[in-house]
């Protein structure tokens, strides 16, 4: 492995680009490092803000590269800390004989030595690795009139930003209104003209990740019966207009901004000294994979915390492009594992990022977590809307129960408790070997009209639903 740090640091595009690449080359963000016992080809996972890493691949006889994160530069900060890593501790990289497919793939595909590139990457003056490895503190400092311009210019683009997605919002609040007026027939019928037309207004007032969530209102109505989407569509649109009231109240909220406008970054997340940090042992409950119409999977992991007496949930969510095909996740359900995960800020603290993996927790059952008092299922529900009535999938533990078959209204959990009472309708289909099996708890999501299933605790052990 002919690696040294001069070569990472001729690489690297800019400064910014080494200093990022110095806070990945921790071993925790990499839960794969391999090298080829015979060619000088090295390759990992670096654990990105999703449930599925980014991959990662290096030829350190002519430092060609490939990863498909999605930064624009090359080569990225997860490149640099992979070389890096192979530079200081190249004992990192276990050996093997053989390379996955998709570094055959890159290989394939990837420019041979000696062809120029499309477009030279500019490189910056000043980078050191000396300079990206020390204390921010010993940063030099930075001229005041050029920090109180750049300040100026940021507070200009967010009030900029602010006067859009406002005016944007308005726009919103009048097509809801239009709906109503017309009929939700007509609406449902119509949907998905009606709702591109808004969302791309929106994403021209910079309110781009609340129309994402319009454009996938006629999937969503679609795949209900026809006489469930009129009560689905009131409902969403409901939780719209919500949503635009509470942002108005509170623009900054950085949960509202996320819902919004626009998200923050994995670092920022890790660098917010009030996140939510949360170290414990967790399950992989299970997956929920979309696909969107914007082009983009949508890839959710629900994890559940082992520690605790009451029901804490957590989701690492993660998008990548459709045109890449199925990707192999961290987790697969059932997985549990020791991690320190940091939540983004919300009412409801649910998505999360794994900022430390610390090994493998035991296997064994859930936690008999409490019931709730009053001997309601949804009760958790109920509190999740209460604090954030405009969001929708809420997870739940279900007490004992069963799963029932109705021929005209689908599959049904029931409580074991009173059976002819509690019941929920279950979305899709359900495995026939399911029916009629005693369910100690079953983990599900419920969005207001329909169970979710993930996965269940049964007298013949674990069952994976999702």
């Amino acid at each position: 492995m002919q690696l040294d740090l001069k070569t990472i640091e001729a690489l690297a595009p800019d400064q910014a680009s080494l200093g990022a690449a110095a806070k990945l080359t921790k071993r925790s963000n990499w839960p794969r490092l391999e090298a080829h016992d015979q060619l000088p080809l090295i390759w990992g996972e670096c654990q990105g803000s999703g449930s599925n890493p980014y991959r990662v691949a290096f030829d350190t006889s002519d430092h060609g590269y490939k990863c498909t994160c999605p930064s624009r530069k090359f080569p990225c900060k997860h490149i640099l800390a992979l070389a890096w890593i192979g530079a200081t501790a190249p004992a990192s990289f276990a050996p093997v004989g053989q390379t996955p497919d998709w570094v055959n793939d890159w290989l394939g595909r990837r420019r041979k030595p000696g062809q120029p590139t499309a477009q030279p990457v500019a490189r910056a003056e000043g980078k050191s690795i000396d300079d990206a490895s020390r204390p921010q503190e010993s940063a030099p400092a930075e001229d005041a009139a050029a920090a109180e311009r750049r300040e100026e210019a940021q507070r200009k683009r967010a009030e900029d930003t602010r006067s859009a997605v406002s005016a944007g919002l308005d726009e919103l609040d009048q097509w809801v209104a239009d709906q109503l007026r017309l009929g939700l027939a007509g609406f449902v019928d119509a949907s998905s003209e009606r709702c591109r037309r808004i969302a791309a207004r929106l994403v021209d007032l910079k309110a781009t990740a609340l129309a994402g969530r319009i454009d996938e209102l006629p999937a969503r109505l679609m795949a209900l019966r026809g006489e469930e989407r009129p009560d689905a569509a009131i409902r969403e649109l409901g939780k719209l207009v919500l949503l635009a009231k509470a942002w108005r109240l509170a623009p900054d909220d950085a949960e509202l901004k996320r819902l919004v406008s626009s998200s923050e970054t994995r670092d920022q997340i890790l660098a917010n000294p009030d996140a939510l940090q949360v170290e414990s042992d967790w399950e992989v409950l299970g997956e929920k994979i979309e696909t969107r119409r914007d082009g983009l999977v949508s890839h959710a992991t629900w994890l559940l915390d082992l520690k605790t007496s009451a029901p804490r949930f957590a989701v690492l969510l993660d998008f990548f492009p459709a045109s890449a095909g199925r990707r192999s996740g961290a987790f697969a359900p059932g997985d549990r594992f020791k991690a320190r995960l940091v939540f983004y800020p919300s009412r409801n603290p649910l998505r999360a990022l794994v900022a430390e993996r610390l090994g493998n927790a035991a296997p064994g059952s859930w936690p008999d977590f409490a019931p709730d008092a009053a001997g309601d299922p949804l009760a958790a529900y109920a509190a999740f809307q209460d604090g954030a009535p405009w969001q929708s999938d809420c997870p739940v533990i279900l007490p004992a129960g069963a799963i029932a078959l109705d021929e005209k209204e689908g599959a049904w959990w029931q409580a074991a408790s009173d059976p002819h009472g509690i019941a929920l309708p279950v979305a899709g289909s359900v495995s026939p070997t399911l029916l009629g099996l005693d369910l100690a708890a079953t983990a599900a999501l419920w969005n207001g009209a329909r169970l979710e299933l993930l996965a269940s605790q049964s007298s013949i052990g674990r069952l994976d639903l999702s």
